[in-house]
């Protein structure tokens, strides 16, 4: 189903892993691999720009990858340490015969973080309002996609049958195409769903986050031989982010916002601060990095309905729980 996973086992195998701890000197350096740039990782930001990593005596290499396939292929084939992305590309290498899974260690999100907008104004929106229009949706197995399509089914309404589902216009050019006149609804990200909100061109009618529940949107994730390899920089690493959970949860939208601002400088500030507050409202933010297994289990639900979990995937070889819980014990 996967190809690119096949190409990215490929790539790995082909390649001799030798990532080296540190030998004594401090920071320790760590890439990630993060799947976009969003608001929805404000977390992350305040964890660099409040000098939490620095603090565990890490220096981040942040790169933004653009997809989840590209993020995954770069993860297996060492070329990010750590990556930031959708838990479910976790199962997908697993569904591939990984023989060194790739372990979710530290949950960032926990809602999906989409809203769907809708191009006229729509007072007392209702589901069934979607029926017979054209729906831009998202990648074939990514969870905006599937979690868009488990809302839809909740509310009575087949996504391939009652909906005119657009699936043919890469991630990063959806809300250019909407802009543009395709669609009637769309399904979008912060700061985009207020942009355009802002603009005129769309209105935001309905949350996919507090449709769809808690779930483990996006996590921290690397291959079981570097975490073996690598635990006390797990750890450290794990214990900062879950210091900047804490810091996002403490402060106001704004707050948040003028620190996070350095990398989302072509979105207005009050854009940030609203979509931060929104983000928030809705509990999108982990406030810890403890992925559950009830969420674990709500995300294999999400993917069964789409049809892509080929059996369900052991909590218990794809999770490691034990740095997060370390960190909200202070070690």
């Amino acid at each position: 189903m996967k190809r690119w996973l096949s190409l990215a086992f490929a790539i790995s195998l082909g390649v001799v892993a030798f990532l080296s701890g540190c030998s004594g000197g401090s920071p320790e350096k760590v890439r990630i691999g993060e799947v976009t740039r969003s608001l929805f990782y404000a977390p992350q930001y305040v964890a660099i720009e409040k000098g939490f990593f620095k603090d565990a005596g890490l220096e981040v290499e942040l790169t933004t990858l653009w997809g989840g396939d590209k993020t995954m292929t770069a993860l297996l084939s060492d070329g990010v340490d750590i990556a930031l992305v959708g838990s479910e590309t976790s199962i997908y290498v697993q569904q591939q015969g990984a023989t060194d899974p790739v372990v979710n260690f530290a949950q960032l999100t926990q809602t999906d973080g989409t809203f769907l907008v809708s191009r006229k104004q729509i007072d007392g929106f209702t589901w069934d309002q979607v029926k017979g229009k054209d729906y831009l949706g998202q990648r074939p197995g990514g969870m905006p996609q599937m979690v868009g399509e488990f809302v839809l089914k909740k509310n009575g309404i087949n996504p391939k049958q009652d909906v005119n589902m657009l699936q043919n216009i890469d991630y990063a050019n959806i809300p250019g195409a909407f802009a543009s006149g395709t669609g009637d609804f769309v399904q979008l990200f912060e700061p985009q769903a207020s942009q355009f909100e802002q603009e005129g061109v769309g209105h935001v009618v309905a949350s996919f986050g507090k449709e769809s529940g808690t779930v483990p949107y996006t996590s921290y994730m690397a291959k079981k031989s570097y975490i073996d390899k690598h635990k006390d920089v797990i750890q450290r690493f794990t214990s900062a982010i879950y210091k900047a959970q804490q810091w996002v949860a403490a402060h106001s939208p704004e707050e948040t916002a003028q620190v996070i601002a350095p990398y989302f400088q072509d979105v207005k500030p009050e854009i940030v601060t609203s979509s931060v507050k929104r983000y928030l409202e809705q509990g999108s933010y982990a406030t810890d990095p403890t992925l559950g297994e009830q969420a674990w289990n709500n995300l294999q639900d999400i993917m069964q309905e789409a049809g892509v979990l080929q059996e369900r995937a052991d909590y218990a070889k794809l999770v490691d729980t034990s740095f997060a819980q370390a960190a909200k014990e202070g070690k």
